[in-house]
């Protein structure tokens, strides 16, 4: 569901009324889902009950009163026998009334909790389908403490405001009209402005204090989200000996929170001491009239006590009015902020009438093709290359070149500014962004694990696969001795991002997650960069086995591990500067053959380290 004002527009217009309107009305269709007639039901019957028993609170005064005259005549043994009828009446009214308010809250729970988890739901969905540029550009602490602060404000809002605040005002309304049909206008007039005043005084204080709850808020966000980004890069952290830095940052940011929170308890003082005022001053009034009237015969005793039970029964909501409008701003406030999130459009979006993918082989083909992830810095400046159906492909150059770009721009994470992608003859932007990423698997660069098992972990490319078919998976990806070889197999976890692991037992569970999904197109981002040369090689003849078949892009740093591709694409400054089979371009003598050059000089004495590294672990063994 997207609101009515755009996003750039919410911090403009979130004090307004108007903000606050359009929160609301954006929260409705939650309340009043269209489809679901037993959930409606539940909304009508909860609003029956609600009226009910206001009825039977308003009630209970008049009771009151009887009772009270009752037990004022001088003739005692009458007082007596009389008000029985009357007290068993009183006692009802009280337990219907408590009775089906709490016949109402328990109604309504499920159209509260089904609201709850589909706006949830609803903004985390939205999430994940907007685009990579969104999320880079994001705070992912700020982001998942906004859409939690606006769950729980819309369990508030509905608790409070449907259950609480509409019915005080039903019960004001209902208590002006009887004051004003037994006592005259007056009464119903002093009660009507002593309510007034003590709402305009919450409202305006509270918008005042508005501005103090957002600065909190904002604080609040940033201490979360650098503790978070602190804790999450722990080692980091640790190696550059920053934890008094990472501290203090985090200090820094309470120490706004700090200052806001005090002005924000003051200024509560402010608004609790002006509500004790009005309500008094309107106590006082009442009293004062009620008190003259029964001295001139005009009132009751009873009539005395009802007046001041009815002031008591409204003043104890009243008084509790003024926490829940603040909360209920709060509230508003929480669900905008996560609302706006919907206002986000996704930068990459299916186009109408897109139709899946029709996986005939996996052939690739870039059609001059251009991209820039900023205006101002083109990243590849028309690019052109094919790779037939079960053929592989290498992409190699420095760092910046755009290796990595051609990766994100094959699963459509963004879309191209100049020229087309094409897949068996289909252009990516045509087709559904599941079924063209049902069809790649990828071994990226930067394997980051979910902090579940390494079974859950080697799963997830397949979430239907069989026990059996994980470990045939993990036994191509040489991982699956390693795994049994802890204590809990399987269901080893692997932490937080995989940090329990190394970086090649990373790398080995994501190229065994990519061999369970079985894609049609293998997309390897630097895919063996974290292992030493004797597993390289081990996983180098598992991935050969895996591609034998399927279409295969390589983006690779070592060189070694591409000269069996059948085409090589050399990169620099987002241009194809060199292309050709491996031999070919060591023959040519250009800037392949002097990366290749330069590698093997690094190569050779990486491996008289490692085989000097094993020497010396065997001979401390022995000794």
């Amino acid at each position: 569901m997207r609101r009515a004002a755009p996003a750039d527009e919410a911090d403009a217009r979130r004090s307004t009324w108007r903000a606050d309107l359009v929160t609301v009305r954006t929260l409705l269709p939650y309340l009043w889902p269209k489809g679901e007639a037993g959930l409606r039901a539940r909304v009508v019957l909860a609003i029956v009950f609600l009226v009910a028993a206001k009825g039977f609170n308003v009630a209970v005064p008049w009771f009151y009163k009887g009772v009270v005259d009752a037990l004022s005549p001088k003739d005692v043994a009458a007082a007596v026998s009389v008000p029985v009828a009357l007290l068993v009446a009183y006692a009802s009214a009280r337990v219907l009334s408590q009775a089906f308010g709490e016949l109402r809250d328990g109604v309504f729970a499920r159209v509260a909790q089904r609201a709850i988890r589909k706006a949830g739901v609803e903004a985390f969905r939205h999430l994940q389908g907007l685009s990579l540029r969104f999320h880079l550009d994001r705070r992912t602490g700020a982001i998942s403490r906004a859409i939690e602060r606006g769950t729980k404000g819309i369990e508030f809002l509905l608790s409070f405001m449907l259950f609480n605040v509409l019915p005080t005002i039903l019960e004001v309304l209902l208590v002006c009209a009887i004051l004003w049909w037994l006592f005259g206008v007056w009464y119903a007039a002093v009660t009507f402005v002593c309510i007034a005043g003590y709402i305009a005084w919450t409202v305006i204080v509270t918008e005042w204090r508005t501005r103090y709850r957002r600065t909190m808020n904002r604080s609040d966000s940033e201490a979360h989200t650098k503790a978070i980004d602190s804790l999450l890069n722990f080692e980091t952290v640790k190696y550059f000996g920053n934890e008094a830095h990472e501290t203090r940052r985090f200090d820094t940011a309470l120490q706004s929170y700090e200052a806001a929170a005090v002005k924000s308890k003051v200024t509560l003082s402010l608004l609790n001491i002006g509500q004790g005022v009005i309500i008094a001053i309107g106590l006082i009034a009442l009293m004062l009239m009620a008190g003259f009237g029964v001295a001139a015969g005009r009132l009751t005793i009873g009539d005395f006590v009802m007046v001041n039970s009815y002031l008591i029964q409204l003043y104890l909501p009243l008084n509790f009015l003024g926490f829940v409008y603040r909360e209920i701003k709060q509230s508003l406030t929480d669900m905008e902020q996560m609302f706006t999130l919907l206002d986000v459009e996704a930068e990459v979006e299916d186009r109408p009438g897109a139709r899946p993918l029709a996986v005939a082989g996996g052939a690739i083909a870039f059609e001059d093709v251009r991209f820039a992830y900023d205006a101002r810095r083109t990243v590849l400046d028309g690019i052109s290359f094919s790779v037939p159906a079960g053929r592989s492909l290498a992409i190699v150059g420095p760092s910046g070149a755009g290796k990595s770009t051609v990766s994100r721009l094959l699963y459509r994470f963004y879309d191209v500014t100049g020229g087309r992608i094409l897949i068996d003859g289909q252009d990516v932007r045509t087709i559904t962004q599941q079924s063209l990423r049902a069809a790649i698997g990828i071994v990226p660069q930067d394997t980051v694990l979910f902090n579940d098992t390494i079974y859950y972990n080697i799963a997830y490319g397949r979430p239907g696969a069989t026990p059996a078919e994980v470990e045939e998976a993990a036994r191509l990806a040489r991982i699956h001795d390693f795994v049994m070889a802890q204590p809990d197999g399987y269901n080893a976890t692997v932490g937080e991002r995989g940090l329990k692991l190394s970086g090649g037992e990373k790398q080995r569970v994501a190229i065994a997650r990519t061999i369970l999904k079985r894609p049609a197109i293998l997309l390897f981002d630097e895919a063996t960069s974290a292992l030493d040369t004797h597993t390289e090689k081990e996983i180098q003849a598992s991935l050969r086995e895996v591609s034998a078949g399927r279409t295969t892009v390589a983006i690779a740093h070592r060189l070694s591990t591409v000269v069996d591709a059948d085409e090589i694409l050399v990169l620099d400054a987002g241009r194809i500067v060199e292309r050709g089979r491996h031999l070919d371009l060591i023959a040519a003598g250009g800037a392949y053959a002097a990366m290749w050059t330069r590698q093997q000089q690094v190569e050779e004495a990486r491996e008289v380290l490692e085989h000097a590294a094993e020497r010396e672990g065997e001979a401390r063994a022995a000794e």
